[in-house]
């Protein structure tokens, strides 16, 4: 690397602009999920970071609305920090939120955004008493009456009377991480009940997906704590989005469209604009619409389409409402609202076809 190059680098501020989809909205084949605009230098020096982070992020903020779906009212916790790589799993607890979990265990990731901390004993922390009462006790002693504790190290019938034993009917909650968890769910929560401990809740965990989590709709859980799935994606680690060169200033000093024409991997030329149409309030087709910056000034879309694009960074400038804690929140809460005004079909388990069409226009 030249020394012109390693100066360029120390002083590097990125000076032109970024537009994208929301935090929280979905997306579909052909998005123009985000746009930079810039100088070929700053924009190619942004690339691998910027595939980085939409690609996994968005992996896991998909699985986890998938999650959420799928366990209906009951809240989703990440516990999946021990499953993939340090860094990894602080960026993948932020996109689970964004995905519409409630909290995650990893306490950097909580410190860093101001996301909800939650966890649960260890079962290392029962093996290292004398007994489970001991634990139980010690446990209580420091965390207090609505502490959640682990049931299955041992028997879990057992466990459960000596919890309440322990604790009290005010006992918060009890963990259940192994065995048939549906059957196991019914027979704690009907013990519960029958100690009196009627406000106790469960939580649930052991390598839980979508999947599992539907085929627990009709089980007395409370909560869930997901890992290795939430953060692997659940069977999709990337959504293959790419980065290409669109549009690039020519020798007469204008901006001239660009597009590759190479098989399977021909990309649309010029900037884009983004938008979702809708009948009977759901959305029944995504809008892309490229061309120039003059024509795209000049198109004028149909009354009641919904624009996707908002805009990240300004000649250099970066919108705040967009960082930080506040920033999830509202990306967390829009999800839902984004997911709601998708026909039903979005919210289905089985893999499929897009639950709407893209139609892209080049003007």
């Amino acid at each position: 690397v030249s020394p012109e190059t390693i100066k360029w680098l120390e002083n590097f501020h990125f000076s032109g602009s970024i537009k994208g989809y929301r935090e929280g909205e979905m997306f579909f084949p052909n998005s123009p999920i985000l746009q930079v605009e810039g100088t070929f230098g700053e924009c190619t020096l942004l690339e691998t970071l910027l595939l980085s982070i939409l690609n996994y992020d968005s992996a896991v903020a998909s699985a986890a609305s998938r999650m959420v779906s799928a366990a209906k009212d009951r809240p989703c916790m990440d516990m999946g920090g021990r499953r993939t790589n340090e860094w990894a799993a602080v960026a993948a607890a932020r996109a689970a939120v964004v995905g519409g979990f409630k909290g995650t265990a990893n306490l950097l990731a909580a410190q860093m955004y101001g996301l909800k901390a939650i966890g649960t004993a260890a079962h290392c922390f029962t093996l290292v008493h004398d007994d489970e009462r001991s634990a139980f006790e010690s446990q209580i002693a420091a965390l207090g009456k609505n502490t959640t504790l682990l049931v299955d190290t041992y028997n879990i019938e057992e466990a459960v009377k000596t919890a309440v034993d322990v604790a009290g009917p005010e006992l918060g909650g009890v963990r259940i991480d192994s065995g048939d968890l549906a059957s196991l769910a019914q027979r704690v929560r009907n013990q519960l009940d029958a100690l009196g401990a009627t406000n106790t809740k469960i939580t649930v965990t052991n390598d839980l997906d979508e999947y599992a989590l539907a085929s627990l709709q009709t089980a007395p859980v409370d909560s869930y704590g997901v890992g290795t799935m939430l953060v692997t994606g659940s069977g999709a680690p990337t959504c293959a989005m790419v980065y290409k060169l669109t549009e690039r200033e020519n020798s007469a000093g204008e901006m001239q469209p660009v597009a590759k024409k190479s098989k399977d991997k021909a990309t649309v030329p010029g900037r884009k604009l983004a938008f979702r149409s809708y009948e009977y309030s759901l959305a029944d087709c995504e809008h892309v619409i490229s061309g120039s910056e003059d024509k795209l000034a000049a198109y004028q879309p149909e009354d009641g389409w919904k624009n996707l694009l908002v805009d990240y960074v300004t000649n250099g400038e970066n919108h705040s409402e967009y960082q930080g804690h506040d920033a999830i929140v509202n990306a967390h809460n829009y999800r839902a609202q984004a997911l709601a005004e998708l026909p039903i079909g979005a919210q289905s388990l089985m893999k499929g076809d897009p639950v709407i069409l893209t139609e892209v226009t080049v003007l």
